[in-house]
């Protein structure tokens, strides 16, 4: 089956039981927002008025229920408000998911307009922390069991940079039943 990018995003959280969204929209991630929309009625996305507060929502929503937190926010400062709560997770071993977008994979490292690496900067706040330049491989955002943050002693957040190319070509996808 053929699915974008943004698709595939969505299906790799329903897969993972993901239920609610904390986030911030913004330019270059507004693909995945239009994918959420058409899904709305599996995972509500609650929107907030700055994407710090995203994080720590997700914070508390995985404090709160026993879940997996998940924020999203766009590219450049978008990204980097995350990581205040990001950080607070990580030292209270709470578990959470950051999605962000970035620029497409050509502007990659060429220091474009409000690109940055999340990446880079989040790893040491992270259990893993992943730019995706392959849509050919969407295991790695969540897929492989084991990789997705549970309970316990340093789960850790996991941010995942999706390049905005990425998040609107087609791709085949198939389903699994883990």
């Amino acid at each position: 089956m053929q699915m974008t990018g943004s698709q595939i995003v969505i299906e790799c959280l329903k897969e993972q039981g993901v239920d609610t969204i904390f986030g911030y929209p913004g330019g270059a991630i507004l693909n995945i927002y239009d994918e959420l929309y058409r899904h709305q009625d599996e995972i509500k996305h609650v929107l907030v008025s700055h994407e710090q507060g995203a994080a720590h929502a997700a914070d508390g929503y995985a404090r709160a229920t026993g879940k997996v937190g998940v924020c999203m926010a766009t590219s450049g400062p978008g990204a980097t408000n995350l990581v205040t709560g990001i950080a607070t997770a990580y030292m209270d071993s709470v578990p959470v998911v950051a999605i962000t977008c970035n620029v497409g994979l050509p502007l990659l490292g060429k220091d474009s307009f409000q690109e940055i690496d999340i990446a880079g900067i989040t790893t040491p706040i992270t259990k893993y922390s992943f730019i995706v330049k392959d849509v050919n491989a969407p295991r790695r955002c969540g897929r492989r069991r084991g990789r997705w943050p549970a309970p316990g002693r340093h789960p850790r957040g996991r941010p995942c940079r999706w390049p905005s190319t990425s998040s609107c070509a087609p791709r085949d996808w198939a389903t699994r039943q883990w």
